[in-house]
This record gives C-alpha cells, sequence and structure tokens, in this order.
C-alpha cells in the first residue's frame, strides 16, 4: 500500500490523521511538540523520530502547518522534507499558505524528480472530524488524481483549480469570505440583542435563506450563548488569513475594503489577548465593558 507521512498534529492534522488510520492507511507522523503524537501512536500510527525518517519512508508526505514559515521551517530543515526528497514523490500541503511559497516550493520540490500539490482545506475541525472537508487543490492533474484516494476519506469533494498555488488562491477566497462574515456575524448578534430579541434563535429562523452560512449556523450560537469552546477556528488563523489575502490583492492591484476593515477589527480583538482564543469570541468587540467574556 502507499505509505503516507503526516506532518502537523494541530487541531485539524489529529483528527485528519484519525480518519486515515480509520481507513486503514499506513501512517507515520511528526510534530514539533512529540507529545501530541501520543494519542495517535495508540491509534495506530508509526510516530518517527525526526523529519528525515518520515520523509524516507512516506510516498505521500502531508503537511498542516500553521504558516508559511512553519512549512519552511520542515521543508528547509537540515535532516528535513527537501534533504530526504526522491523521484516520484508526492508532497502535499494542508496548509493555508502564500501562493508565491507554494510556487517556490513546487519548483524546488520537481528539481529533485518529486510532485507538489497545495491542497489547503475548508471546514474546520467538525468538518475534519467528519470527513466533510472541502479540498481546494493546485498542481498538474495526475498528482492530484494520486491524492484523490487519500482526499476520499477526509472530504467531500476535492476541486482541482489550476496549476501550482492556483489552491492556494481559491482558499485565501474562502477565509476572505469567512473571516470576514465573522466579523459581521458578531454584528449581528450584538444587534439583535440591542435591539431586545434572543440572538440564538436567529439560526434556525434563517437557515435557508439567503443570510444562511455554515459560519453563521456554527458561530451565532457560540456567539449568543458566550461559548467559545471547544476551540473550532483560531483568531489568528483567520487573521493571518486575512493578511494573506491583502497580501495577494496588493500583488494584482485588487480592492479589498471591506476585508482591510475586517483585518483592522480582528487584529485589534486579537492584542486584545484573544488570538490564540476561538473565532467566535469576535463578539467581545461588540460588548459593553465589564460583561463576562
Amino acid at each position: 500500500m502507499t505509505t503516507l507521512g503526516f506532518v502537523g498534529l494541530g487541531l485539524m492534522g489529529v483528527p485528519m490523521c484519525r480518519r486515515l488510520l480509520a481507513a486503514g492507511h499506513p501512517l507515520t507522523v511528526w510534530n514539533r511538540s512529540a507529545a501530541k503524537a501520543d494519542s495517535l501512536r495508540t491509534a495506530g500510527a508509526r510516530v518517527a523520530a525526526n523529519l528525515g525518517e518520515l520523509a524516507r519512508g512516506s510516498d505521500i508526505v502531508m503537511l498542516c502547518l500553521a504558516n508559511d514559515e512553519a512549512v519552511q521551517a520542515v521543508w528547509q530543515a537540515e535532516d528535513g522534507i527537501r534533504a530526504q526528497l526522491r523521484p516520484g514523490q508526492l508532497l502535499v500541503d494542508f496548509s493555508s499558505t502564500s501562493p508565491a511559497l507554494t510556487r517556490q516550493l513546487a519548483q524546488q520540490a520537481a528539481e529533485r524528480g518529486a510532485a507538489w500539490v497545495d491542497a489547503p482545506v475548508s471546514g474546520g475541525v467538525r468538518g475534519a472530524e467528519n470527513g466533510t472537508l472541502v479540498i481546494m487543490a493546485g498542481g498538474e492533474a495526475q498528482d492530484v488524481a494520486r491524492l484523490q484516494p487519500v482526499a476520499a476519506c477526509l472530504s467531500q469533494r476535492l476541486s482541482h483549480i489550476g496549476g501550482h498555488g492556483a489552491g492556494q488562491v481559491a482558499k485565501v477566497c474562502n477565509q476572505l469570505i469567512v473571516a470576514s462574515n465573522a466579523m459581521l456575524i458578531a454584528e449581528t448578534v450584538q444587534l439583535a440583542e440591542t435591539a431586545g430579541i434572543d440572538a440564538s434563535l436567529l439560526p434556525a429562523a434563517l437557515a435557508g435563506g439567503f443570510a444562511d452560512s455554515l459560519p453563521f449556523q456554527i458561530l451565532a450560537p457560540r456567539m449568543a450563548q458566550r461559548q467559545f469552546q471547544p476551540l473550532q477556528w483560531k483568531v489568528a488563523t483567520l487573521l493571518k488569513d486575512l493578511g494573506n489575502a491583502r497580501q495577494l490583492a496588493a500583488e494584482h492591484g485588487a480592492a479589498l475594503p471591506l476585508a482591510s476593515l475586517a483585518a483592522g477589527l480582528m487584529a485589534a480583538h486579537a492584542d486584545a489577548g484573544y488570538a490564540e482564543q476561538d473565532l467566535s469570541t469576535v463578539i467581545a468587540c461588540y460588548l459593553p465593558d465589564g460583561e463576562n467574556r
């Protein structure tokens, strides 16, 4: 069977690995904080001692990391992934990173005879747990096809968007909507409460209408009930994605006035101590001083 290696055991990585193991895929994992691999070892994963060991033993190497810097770190390490590449290997990056970095790393992989697919995901922790993520892939068609059997147990849909970097562009567009929408949902909950209605009733009332969305159905009840656990999306992650969107817009001369406003509001929220907390906490931007947050 095709051997899989998975690097990055965060909010998304752990449930994705659990689904790969449940589907019977031979899986080796590695994480900078080794303790995060313990539960996966119990579930049947092999835990690599280092990145080089994982890369040498995997036909498909998958990354699910926080940002450009984290991807570059595992790629460029002395005994990292790039140093161990061999012809025929497939690199799959589930991380949300900049299209420019993706194209750079895809070229470096090709120089060693390996293939790269940027395959960022959307659907949050719930989607990762349920295998209902959507995957936006950039790369060569035959390489995306190689990913399909793996993606089948992780996602409801794998879409080939275009060449290297196209998947990351699609994810930037996705996050532009999600992050900006989160701020608007918070304003909606605040307005409903200020006007004297129970904001927790809105998701059911608006379900199926033009205002409905998966973020609305998840975030609005949590905001209305001030229920910020379990962690689903980190504020810092969405803020990073908004930064990628603004950078991409600047590169292509596109205007993002609404996203820029959302980014400013979210940055202030992060600076107030919420960076590592759930996205639903943005309701705190609109709460009166002194209310329990």
